[in-house]
C-alpha cells in the first residue's frame, strides 16, 4: 500500500469494506483518524491511526443453486430474478452472474468486499462448469478450447482446464468470466450449448444443494473461501492501526 492514500481506498485495501461502504461509514460519523471524525476524501498517511466502530454489520454468505429461467439481476417484464425467489433481504446481492438459460452455483452476500476480489480475472480464482453440446465433441476442438478461443473485438480467452465427460459434454475451469463466454467459445467452434451448469466457485461446491435451494455458508468452507480472498469474517474491527 502506497501512502498517502484516500481513506475509502485505504479501508478497501485493508479488506474492511468496499469504497462505497467506506464512504457511507464516514458520512455516518463511524470512522475516525487520530481521534477525530474522518471526512470524505481524507488522505491517510502511514503513521495515522484509523478506527471504526465495531459491531455495525453481521456478514452472511449464501450458496444458491439457480435453476434455468431465473435471471441474476435486472429482470425484464415477466421474468423473475434471484431476489424475487430467495427473499433474503435488500442487503444481499449476487457476486457475478449466470445468464437466464444457465443453471448452477451462484454466491450471494451482504459483504461488499468480495466482488472485485472474486471476479477480477487477475486474481485467477477458479470457477468450474459442466457443459453439454448439441453434437459429438472433436478432440481437436477440446484442445482448441483448452488453448484459448478468439471471440472478436481483440479478446481471446485465457488457457483453461478442460476434460471430456462423454461424447457430448465436458468440464471446463475458467479464471475469467466474460459475458456468455462459454456459449461464445462453443459457438466459435460450431457447437450450440444444450446445458450449462456451474458446479464450483473456488472451494465452494454445488453438491448437496438441490436446484432452487440455498444454504448459508459457515465453518471450513467459508473460512477457506474468505482466506483465499485475503479476507476474514470481521467487517469492522475496532482498531486499524498498523
Amino acid at each position: 500500500m502506497e501512502f498517502p492514500i484516500r481513506i475509502n481506498k485505504y479501508l478497501a485495501e485493508k479488506g474492511i469494506c468496499s469504497r462505497r461502504e467506506a464512504d457511507k461509514l464516514i458520512e455516518e460519523g463511524k470512522v475516525s483518524v487520530n481521534g477525530a471524525a474522518a471526512e470524505l476524501g481524507r488522505m491517510i498517511e502511514e503513521d495515522d491511526e484509523v478506527r471504526i466502530e465495531s459491531g455495525l454489520k453481521e456478514l452472511f454468505y449464501v450458496a444458491y443453486n439457480k435453476p434455468r429461467g431465473i435471471v441474476t439481476t435486472g429482470p425484464q417484464k415477466g421474468e423473475k430474478e434471484i431476489k424475487d425467489v430467495l427473499k433474503l433481504g435488500s442487503d444481499y446481492f449476487p457476486v457475478g452472474r449466470l445468464d437466464k438459460d444457465s443453471r448452477g452455483l451462484i454466491l450471494l452476500t451482504n459483504d461488499g468486499r468480495i466482488t472485485d476480489k472474486l471476479l477480477n480475472p487477475d486474481n485467477y480464482h477458479e470457477k468450474e462448469y459442466e457443459v453439454a453440446v448439441d453434437r459429438k465433441l472433436r478432440e481437436d476442438d477440446i484442445r482448441q478450447l483448452r488453448k484459448g478461443i478468439a471471440l472478436g473485438g481483440g479478446f481471446t480467452t485465457k488457457p483453461c482446464k478442460i476434460r471430456a465427460i462423454d461424447d457430448y459434454s465436458f468440464s471446463i475451469i475458467l479464471t475469467e468470466g466474460k459475458n456468455r463466454q462459454i456459449r461464445r467459445m462453443c459457438l466459435a467452434l460450431g457447437y450450440e450449448v444444450a446445458d450449462l451448469c456451474r458446479v464450483r466457485i473456488m472451494n465452494i461446491h454445488i453438491g448437496g444443494i438441490k436446484e432452487g435451494h440455498h444454504k448459508i455458508l459457515s465453518g471450513k468452507p467459508l473460512d477457506g473461501l474468505l482466506g483465499s480472498l485475503g479476507l476474514d469474517k470481521r467487517l469492522l474491527p475496532d482498531n486499524l492501526q498498523k
